[in-house]
């Protein structure tokens, strides 16, 4: 029994330490179901967040990355101004080999048992037909296919909101906003950086691109006239702008050495490999930094307009708003002369701490 009750405590210490509200362990024999929800923050609504099915190690680094993730989930929407609180949840298992109807629908059973206070979305390992076989156990889903009511495909909204992040860095670094004649590196041309590179290239950018998958590399550089750029390369061109679009941490000590970016504005999650130290970094070496979770909300604002009835016009003057709030972030670090991504922690925690005086938890 004290290894069971270390192994608790442990676990309750971390939530402390994030803040978190909940965390509900799923386990279901029948069907082979491990999974972990989070929920961080309802202060401002719901808590919304992807469901990630991912074949961890072991269950403590699948809850490690859920509680991460669900406290980042809470900043996103909060600087962007949604009323939602912040959750994710993690399936344990191979998304290839392990994923059934079955097990999706055990899933979402879950879910309905939350009464709402978590709702889901897609993540990596999970579609849009996962999505549909959750939403036969619970409406509690988001991110189903248009034809069923749902908003679609978030990827061309995420991408607009980075692109717009790059607009309000670019004004502060050159003065003006206007794209013509910069060059950008997008690193990742997976749905999300296939959208930013059309968006780039319609503004006459210089785009460089990079990806792990060769055929895809070439194909999308073909398509939009953009420069392959080999993996190794990546931080010795010399790109105005480097947008990171696939894994995270690539923004570290071994980087930012070779960097030779003004700016770093991408649609990855957890770019900084160390928040406490690389967003420091960059402001010492003068790179101007987006931080991810505000640029990258497009995802998240398309959920947002599905779950409260928006059409596509309100959702693109909610994307929009990215370029405001990044402007705000700016003038914010400038002001304190501190990193962007300690401003923006700071313009979210603020709206949370304002909403949180006028009513209690959603």
């Amino acid at each position: 029994m004290a290894g069971n009750s270390s192994l608790t405590t442990s676990i309750l210490d971390q939530l402390t330490a994030l803040g978190h509200k909940k965390v509900v362990f799923c386990n279901d024999p029948d069907t082979g179901l491990k999974a972990i929800i989070a929920i961080h923050d309802t202060t401002l609504g719901p808590a919304l967040g992807g469901t990630r099915m991912w074949t961890y190690n072991n269950e403590a680094e699948a809850l490690a990355d859920v509680l991460r993730l669900s406290k980042a989930m809470t900043y996103k929407a909060a600087i962007s101004g949604l009323n939602l609180g912040g959750g994710k949840a993690v399936i344990i298992g191979d998304s290839r080999k392990q994923k059934t109807e079955a097990l999706m629908r055990s899933y979402g059973r879950f879910i309905k048992n939350l009464n709402g206070e978590f709702v889901t979305a897609e993540d990596v390992g999970t579609t849009t037909k996962d999505m549909e076989y959750i939403r036969m156990e619970t409406q509690h889903v988001t991110g189903v296919s248009e034809s069923i009511g749902g908003a679609g495909d978030p990827s061309p909204i995420t991408a607009k909101g980075v692109f717009y992040g790059i607009k309000a860095c670019v004004k502060e670094v050159y003065g003006t906003d206007m794209l013509a004649g910069r060059s950008v590196l997008v690193q990742g041309i997976g749905n999300v950086g296939e959208h930013l590179v059309e968006l780039l290239r319609k503004e006459n950018v210089d785009v460089y691109i990079s990806d792990i998958n060769e055929d895809r590399l070439q194909q999308v550089a073909r398509k939009y006239k953009a420069k392959a750029v080999d993996a190794d390369k990546i931080f010795t061109t010399g790109a105005d702008i480097y947008a990171p679009c696939a894994l995270g941490a690539t923004v570290n000590d071994n980087t930012i050495k070779k960097m030779k970016f003004s700016i770093i504005a991408g649609s990855a999650n957890n770019q900084l490999l160390d928040e406490n130290i690389h967003g420091q970094k960059l402001l010492d070496k003068g790179i101007l930094y987006a931080p991810d979770y505000l640029i990258n909300a497009g995802g998240l604002i398309n959920c947002y307009s599905e779950l409260t009835g928006f059409g596509k016009k309100r959702t693109m003057q909610l994307t929009e708003h990215i370029y405001e709030a990044t402007r705000e972030v700016i003038k914010l670090s400038k002001m304190e002369n501190i990193p962007t991504n300690l401003a923006a922690s700071r313009i979210a925690e603020a709206r949370i701490a304002a909403i949180k005086s006028i009513k209690s938890s959603y």
